[in-house]
């Protein structure tokens, strides 16, 4: 069986990264972070048209007909450039809300007991069962995924205050009235756990690489800081975390089985968060600096980490599936 790429697949994954790298830069997404800008709507209706949403939809449906490890490659790229933004629920959404698939409608998640990112800018959400990890291995979600439009729940939420400058964040007190019931919604949670561990997959390569870069840049004692031993156990460590990530997700896009989403999750939340850690170290006092991009993934991959699947839930699925 092969699991390397095909052509197709390699060109997909070069068409995202140069469309976002036009379209995201490093100069675009800083002007955005200094700015305090909230979801550019322009982008989101050109990731509309290029497919980034519709891309699992059939052809007849007006979408690209691909399958989850395409979808695994576009929201890793979206990890490595940062990109912000409900990527993950407008994608769900698409075929199920309207203008969601061409990049017309905003889609947000609620999920029970949790803080709902981007909802001051949502025009509707996907709300989620609850996701206690108790599945049988398997089984897909017994809940069911309702979608309701944001307005209403938006006015009686508290916006508080995010780890992430890209992603705020909104608290729902009271429960949210059930909308109207998806089909095949009860897939929605782990189809959304594998898509957010593909865009911590995607900020774990971008740190190594950044780690690297630096080590071969930086100079201490006339040689670069990458010939000293400590430095290159730091990025070999890095490296190792992000593939055996990578093989996890890539695999769990292929079964789609919800012990091994779970446990490519688990998987990249380390590799994401770790990895960050890593690159701030060998970066040393420069990446602790607002002006460096390390921080930003740092605290983009601390709140990933509690989204669509804990660690502690991800942990009882994998539990569940030895008993």
């Amino acid at each position: 069986m092969d699991f390397q790429l095909s052509d197709d697949q390699r060109a997909l994954r070069a068409g995202v990264r140069e469309l976002l790298a036009g379209r995201f830069g490093r100069d675009r997404m800083r002007a955005a972070l200094d700015g305090g800008t909230g979801i550019d709507r322009a982008l989101w209706r050109e990731l509309g048209e290029a497919g980034f949403f519709a891309l699992r939809l059939p052809e007849a449906e007006g979408g690209v007909g691909l399958g989850l490890p395409e979808a695994v490659l576009l929201f890793e790229e979206a990890g490595r450039s940062l990109l912000p933004g409900p990527l993950i629920a407008t994608h769900l959404a698409a075929g199920r809300v309207k203008g969601a698939a061409q990049g017309g409608t905003v889609v947000a998640v609620l999920d029970p007991g949790q803080p709902v990112a981007h909802l001051g800018e949502a025009d509707a959400l996907l709300v989620l069962g609850p996701g206690d990890g108790s599945r049988a291995s398997g089984a897909a979600s017994v809940n069911v995924a309702r979608v309701r439009d944001a307005a209403g729940v938006r006015d009686a939420a508290t916006p508080v205050r995010s780890i992430d400058p890209f992603t705020p964040l909104w608290r729902v007190a009271d429960p949210v009235e059930a909308g109207e019931p998806l089909p095949r919604g009860g897939r929605l949670r782990d189809e959304g756990a594998l898509l957010a561990a593909a865009e911590q997959l995607g900020s774990a390569a971008r740190t190594t690489e950044m780690a690297v870069q630096h080590a071969g840049e930086r100079e201490q004692f006339g040689s670069p800081i990458g010939s000293f031993q400590a430095v290159k156990h730091l990025c070999a460590g890095m490296l190792v975390r992000a593939e055996l990530a990578r093989c996890a997700v890539y695999a769990a896009a292929v079964t789609t089985d919800p012990v091994e989403i779970a446990g490519a999750k688990l998987l990249a939340d380390d590799a994401a968060v770790r990895n960050a850690r890593d690159c701030l170290q060998v970066h040393g006092g420069m990446g602790f600096t607002w002006e460096a991009d390390v921080h930003l993934h740092l605290k983009r991959a601390w709140l990933r980490s509690g989204q669509w699947l804990t660690a502690a839930a991800a942990e009882e699925v994998l539990a569940g599936d030895l008993c």
